[in-house]
């Protein structure tokens, strides 16, 4: 366990790091926006953060991996791989909105054990080891221990997704439409944010039909920790499915009955 509670420590500490090292760019009226060839923005900011992160990893762990959304596969030799999203939001990140958040994910022997996710722009953010329960803190208060909702029935339901014109790639615009009608209420508080959302109780169900490993890794342990359920589109409790549900557990395979049809990801 103490390979697992060392590592808890320095995720929880690099997330929180990481994030802060992204305010001095945030809101800045001289960020320089690149454009990646699959349509998502990069920032300095975003680089910035990843490298911090590496070298905080790299000087304590030596051994262990790391894959990370910036600057690619660094090989190890223990079982144990870091999974880093340096800003997930980026998109809200150069439009000034802080619903943005840095991500730290670890897993062992192939499995997401650990995840680590910080707010910079409002200061909060949740932790998880696999076994000791998900947490929550915000402002500089004490960790409390989280817990997703306990609705169970869809049409008293919040879901959150992160870009509902996505869905129609995966031909499910019409499948997240009838979604969306059976819910209370549907909003666009995406990315990891709306995640942490489902992890705090704040939302019932979110979903997305495109995902990264390093978008994923952090918010299985999370979410599951904190009672609920992370799957793909499948049903399967993975990562690296390309895409996700996060859900409180009791309305999750009532989603996954609404893409049953459309659970194919689309040929490249």
């Amino acid at each position: 366990m103490d390979e697992l509670e060392n590592r808890l420590r320095l995720a929880r500490c690099v997330a929180v790091d990481g994030g802060r090292a992204t305010l001095p760019f945030f809101r800045s009226d001289e960020l320089n926006v690149q454009w990646k060839q699959d349509g998502s923005p990069l920032t300095v900011a975003d680089q910035t953060a990843e490298l911090l992160i590496r070298e905080r990893i790299l000087a304590e762990f030596p051994n262990d991996s790391i894959v990370g959304e910036e600057y690619g596969f660094t090989e190890g030799t223990s079982d144990f791989r870091w999974v880093l999203d340096p800003i997930d939001g980026t998109k809200s990140f150069i439009s000034g909105v802080p619903l943005y958040g840095t991500m730290v994910g670890i897993e062992r022997s192939g499995r997401a054990v650990i995840g680590s996710i910080y707010f910079p722009g409002l200061n909060e953010g949740m932790y998880a080891c696999i076994g000791e329960g998900a947490w929550y803190f915000a402002n500089g208060t004490e960790p409390r221990r989280a817990r997703v909702s306990s609705v169970s029935n869809l049409s008293m339901a919040s879901l959150m997704t992160t870009c509902v014109p996505t869905f129609g790639r995966r031909n499910a615009s019409a499948q997240f439409a009838a979604l969306a009608n059976k819910v209370r209420l549907s909003r666009t508080w995406g990315d990891v944010y709306g995640y942490m959302l489902v992890a705090t109780g704040r939302a019932d169900v979110m979903i997305d039909p495109f995902m990264n490993v390093w978008d994923a890794c952090a918010l299985l342990p999370i979410i599951e920790e904190a009672g609920g359920r992370f799957t793909d589109w499948r049903g399967v409790a993975r990562v690296d499915g390309g895409d996700s549900i996060g859900s409180n557990g009791l309305v999750h395979d009532e989603v996954l009955a609404a893409l049953v049809s459309c659970s194919e990801m689309p040929s490249v």
